[in-house]
């Protein structure tokens, strides 16, 4: 008789708990048996380890195999056991020696010729087990993504054969080199493309500088999508820790981690017809939505009235709390979702409200209805409101002087977000209530001007406190200690729908 015991790891959401696959050999008929909440694909694996030991000169032993992997109320999918499976009956049967699966965890799907594929959700596995002390074997295809956690004691394979050598000490595994060039967030797009439209560039800027999320109302073709795209490129690079988060959620994704996209922002723009699942996440397995793939980056969404209605609502809570929680009836899944929303849409349902050449034929009726499909709620958690009118021919001439370039906007917008992560430790647009009462503080004409525009514009106590998160965010591009009357003149005018619709 023989037992072994092997380390793996599942995957929750953005988790990788502890899976321990006990492998027992016992007198009695052949057979495989594998226990512990195993899904179909997970008990396909006694077929592929066994075409893979035996296509490998091992000996698969005619013994009564039984499989456990505990703990066994944690649910198991995928070929990521297999590995771990094929080592635990070999310890078993003393072709590898057991004492060398110490301290050791792996992952990998096989191939029946014993090749290693690549597993799914590498990149929060290799967190786990840098945070747990132990070593890593995993499929070579996941080396790229996992070598991106710094401490982590990694050992890449291509072949089972590998992997067997090394337990022997026959050969060794060689730990890659880590990436630390720090790959610098480029984008295409330039903001010096983008020719007038000086109000709407500095609601952008604003809006990086503080992370705050921002609506550009304006007619078709005045460059609400170009701006929109312009804005990963200004914001400020990375930290190590967030380029993580954001690999991570990749790496759950159903696109996986692609390393041509480390430390970059990430933008997401679905089309006005995706579902709430879609843009939340959600499944029978929880998968990260559209709100979660732009953790730590931007989330556009264009023609925002087109959306429906009760998709738009649930972005409501993830805006607040900066996650989402994905609640199944046999599954739970946290997914993080800190993304700036950047938003556009018409002014009217023909587009041309307020064009000089008197194109809108809209009625008030129509306006109000076609602005009534995004809820006050959901427009109160906006922080900035900006116009974006149509360009003149001699703005956009080969004569007119272009813009400030990204580079230049860029390293102001990285100043201020400095200030504010020396002051607070956080953005503006994160700071809780209690926080912004004290790193916000007004007084004297300030508190008069915020008391009058509340009174006037009927802003709620939400729109109250998100007035001050960006007039501090104006002061800190300014360079000052202290919110002024300027400042907040200038937050407050960035409420445009809070006011009268001029026609």
């Amino acid at each position: 008789m023989g037992l072994s015991v092997i380390h793996t790891r599942a995957q929750a959401g953005l988790l990788a708990p502890a899976v321990t696959v006990e492998v027992d050999l016992a007198n009695g008929l052949p057979a495989v048996t594998v226990v512990g909440l195993a899904e179909t694909a997970v008990k396909e694996s006694r077929d592929r380890v066994r075409a893979a030991l035996q296509n490998n000169g091992f000996e698969f032993p005619a013994r009564r195999i039984t499989i456990n992997l505990a703990p066994a109320d944690l649910p198991k999918e995928g070929g990521r056991y297999d590995l771990a499976i094929a080592l635990g009956i070999l310890a078993a049967s003393g072709q590898i020696p057991a004492a060398a699966l110490e301290n050791l965890e792996v992952i990998g799907e096989l191939s029946l010729s014993g090749e290693l594929r690549a597993a799914r959700a590498a990149l929060p596995v290799a967190i786990a087990c840098r945070d747990a002390g132990h070593t890593l074997i995993l499929p070579s295809g996941n080396a790229e993504e996992a070598c991106r956690v710094a401490g982590l004691s990694l050992r890449p394979a291509r072949h089972l054969l590998e992997v067997c050598a090394y337990l022997k000490g026959e050969t060794e595994l060689r730990q890659p080199e880590m990436l630390d060039e720090g790959i610098a967030a480029a984008f295409d797009e330039d903001l010096g493309d983008v020719r007038g439209q000086f109000a709407a560039r500095r609601a952008l800027e604003v809006a990086a500088a503080g992370e705050h999320s921002l609506l550009m109302i304006g007619p078709p073709g005045t460059g609400k999508t170009m701006l929109a795209r312009r804005l990963p490129g200004i914001l400020p690079p990375l930290a190590e820790t967030e380029a993580l988060e954001v690999a991570a959620v990749a790496s759950v994704s159903d696109a996986g981690f692609h390393p041509e996209n480390w430390k970059r922002r990430p933008f997401r723009a679905p089309h006005h017809t995706a579902s709430a699942v879609a843009l939340v996440g959600g499944g029978s397995i929880p998968r990260p939505g559209e709100i979660s793939l732009a953790h730590r980056g931007v989330l556009f969404l264009d023609e925002l009235p087109e959306f429906d209605r009760r998709v738009l609502e649930v972005l409501r809570e993830p805006l607040e709390n900066g996650e989402i929680h994905i609640s199944r009836a046999a599954r739970q899944a946290v997914f993080p979702a800190r993304f700036q929303l950047v938003a556009a849409m018409n002014p009217c349902p023909c587009g041309y409200l307020g064009d000089i050449r008197g194109r809108c034929r809209c009625t008030e009726e129509q306006v109000a209805r076609y602005r009534a499909r995004i809820s006050g709620p959901l427009l109160d958690r906006i922080d900035l409101h900006v116009e974006v009118p149509a360009v003149g021919a001699e703005t956009l001439g080969g004569d007119a002087p272009p813009g400030e370039r990204t580079e230049t906007v860029r390293d102001r917008v990285a100043a201020a977000r400095a200030r504010q992560l020396l002051r607070q430790g956080k953005s503006n647009a994160a700071l809780t209530q209690r926080e912004t009462q004290r790193f916000c503080a007004i007084k004297g004409t300030v508190r008069d001007l915020i008391l009058q525009a509340m009174e006037r514009l009927g802003l709620s106590a939400r729109a109250y406190h998100r007035l001050l998160r960006l007039s501090r965010t104006i002061a800190d591009l300014d360079e000052s200690e202290a919110i002024t009357a300027r400042h907040m003149s200038e937050a407050i005018h960035f409420r445009l729908l809070d006011r009268q619709p001029i026609r």
